[in-house]
């Protein structure tokens, strides 16, 4: 991971948890995909994607994310629950944190794990 993105995934952790988030997780890789944060926000699981892009790019932070990035994070977070079997009955959302300049937008409920 580049010094910027693991700027931006420790900028948007700590915002999270500012908001009341617990992180349970950073940076989970496996062979079928990889999430940036794991976090928990009262009784739900949150899987969090960080997508950080400089002020003025084309494409903004939060539209940058494909159809098989997001297959991948569901694919992953499937992987993680079969490790984190105490965690299998709790509901469960998917979050971006967009950061685009200096500006954050988090997207709660941003796409389904269908």
């Amino acid at each position: 991971m580049s010094a910027r993105g693991a700027a931006a995934e420790a900028r948007a952790c700590a915002y999270l948890e500012r908001n009341g988030l617990i992180c349970l997780e950073r940076n989970m890789h496996c062979r079928v995909g990889e999430i940036d944060l794991i976090m928990r926000d009262v009784q739900e699981l949150v899987f969090v994607e960080v997508r950080s892009r400089a002020e003025g790019a084309l494409v903004d932070a939060l539209s940058s994310i494909s159809a098989h990035k997001r297959k991948r994070i569901v694919q992953a977070t499937r992987y993680w629950l079969s490790r984190h079997s105490e965690h299998a009955d709790q509901p469960l959302r998917f979050d971006v944190v967009a950061i685009d300049g200096q500006h954050i937008h988090w997207q709660r409920n941003a796409f389904e794990g269908t």
